[in-house]
């Protein structure tokens, strides 16, 4: 697959001049996503302002066999929309719109370039809520949620992406626009197409339009802070929160290392310990205080060293964004930072938490350690230099271990990352030889000439 300058042209002619870039400066910008040390040259980037530039796009491309890789924002963490060479970048940023918030439904409408939390904040202007909440809510778009299933810190008690989308418009590589899915609570008609675009990675259609279930706003909640001498014990106490019926909002764990990340970038009083738990409870308020009442019982059961109650709103946010800004905060630390996530059943987490431990031990590296303790998603986060050929060889080592012992322990590769091209060669090792054939049949059906996101999830 090779862009010519006369695709270059009819791009040009069928989307407008300003819409397509080539220039060299321009190019690299779309080079890499948020994965670290990934980055590949594109051939041009295009931006589609309606679901007729998609199609536009990808009629050209079909018929001139040219690549097309899908892109929001970039804040992927799997490589999921690096780009192949000499490949159109199709970004959906200036498809912008909420087209509509239908209370009568409790829906919402909106093109793929919407951030996730103007979603949050347009259900919330009505009085609804839209739960799923990834750490790069404020410029992750849902169009990349929806490609990648993305979850977030309420994952536990509300779910993931997949679990509000009650409808879409793709757009298949051939240019037919196809609609699945309706306002309907209950549709059972056909297979359930809309579900094979959710997670696909932009392998096998672009959406342009997404429909989402939003729900009642909770009633009141509470949100606390405890900290532990060591890590065992706080994964014991996530334990017997969930085996004593309690299912919080949030439930979501730091170690030291990234502990000491946070305090040194959001300065908000994080105590000095081996772990953290951030428990957030919400529903009703006597249900609220209850919850919140048991879960801090429990937590000092479990010999923990402080539980410190948010006074107000403002505080619970701040603790939230302290979590949220994990990423960031060790992001500083040293030049290049990768972060996976891998997942593990919640009776195995104590044990996946010192294994990753032991693995920086084994290969001297540095990791941070934070996820969502609630439901097994850890995310080990290297702080290292990609310049440093001998360490990020051990780094690939490290990973292969850690990627291994999940799924020994009867977890996957990755709770709510991706596959991309960072993880497709543990994929068939995780999926097995059925299921393998089974995905790769549907992509070929769909995109029989291997143009939509060639290279990524398996070859």
């Amino acid at each position: 697959m090779t862009l010519s300058d006369a695709t270059i042209a009819e791009l040009r002619a069928r989307l407008g001049e300003p819409q397509v870039l080539t220039a060299p400066e321009d190019l690299i910008t779309y080079s890499f996503d948020g994965t670290a040390a990934l980055h590949q040259m594109p051939g041009c980037v295009v931006f589609a302002r309606s679901a007729a530039d998609v199609v536009a796009v990808l009629e050209i491309a079909t018929r001139t066999r040219t690549a097309v890789v899908t892109r929001g924002s970039g804040t992927g963490l799997s490589g999921g929309c690096l780009p192949s060479p000499d490949c159109i970048v199709l970004c959906t940023v200036r498809m912008d719109r909420i087209l509509e918030v239908d209370t009568a439904n409790l829906t919402l409408l909106a093109e793929p370039g919407v951030t996730t939390l103007r979603i949050a904040e347009a259900a919330a202007a009505v009085g609804l809520f839209y739960p799923p909440d990834p750490g790069s809510m404020k410029i992750s778009t849902i169009g990349g949620n929806v490609a990648e299933n993305s979850g977030g810190l309420r994952g536990l008690k509300y779910g993931i992406t997949r679990n509000y989308v009650m409808g879409l418009q793709v757009v298949l590589p051939d240019g037919q626009v196809m609609s699945t899915g309706n306002k309907c609570v209950k549709d059972v008609a056909g297979y359930s197409l809309k579900d094979l675009f959710i997670g696909s990675e932009g392998t096998l259609g672009v959406v342009t339009q997404v429909l989402l279930r939003l729900i009642p706003k909770p009633a009141a909640k509470r949100t606390m802070v405890a900290t532990f001498p060591e890590m065992d014990a706080a994964a014991q106490t996530v334990s017997d929160i969930i085996a004593a019926r309690i299912i919080p909002c949030t439930l979501e764990f730091l170690d030291r290392t990234t502990i000491r990340c946070v305090e040194d970038h959001a300065k908000i009083g994080l105590p000095d310990c081996e772990a953290l738990l951030l428990m957030e409870t919400d529903g009703h308020p006597a249900q609220v205080a209850e919850e919140a009442a048991q879960m801090e019982a429990i937590a000092r059961r479990n010999g923990c060293l402080e539980v410190r109650i948010a006074k107000d709103d403002a505080e619970a946010d701040q603790l939230a964004n302290a979590r949220r800004s994990a990423f960031s905060a060790l992001a500083r630390v040293a030049p290049t930072t990768i972060l996976e996530d891998a997942t593990v059943p919640r009776s195995e987490l104590a044990a996946m938490v010192r294994f990753i431990a032991g693995v920086a031990v084994k290969h001297r590296l540095r990791i941070g350690t934070f996820g969502h303790m609630g439901d097994g998603n850890l995310h080990p986060t290297f702080l290292t230099d990609e310049r440093d050929k001998d360490e990020m060889h051990r780094v690939e080592l490290a990973f292969h271990e850690i990627f291994e012992e999940a799924i020994r322990l009867g977890g996957t590769i990755t709770g709510e990352h991706g596959v991309g091209v960072a993880k497709k060669n543990f994929l068939p090792r995780f999926m097995g030889d059925a299921q393998m054939r089974v995905m790769r049949e549907l992509r070929r059906a769909l995109d029989p000439h291997a143009v939509l996101n060639p290279g990524k999830m398996f070859d």
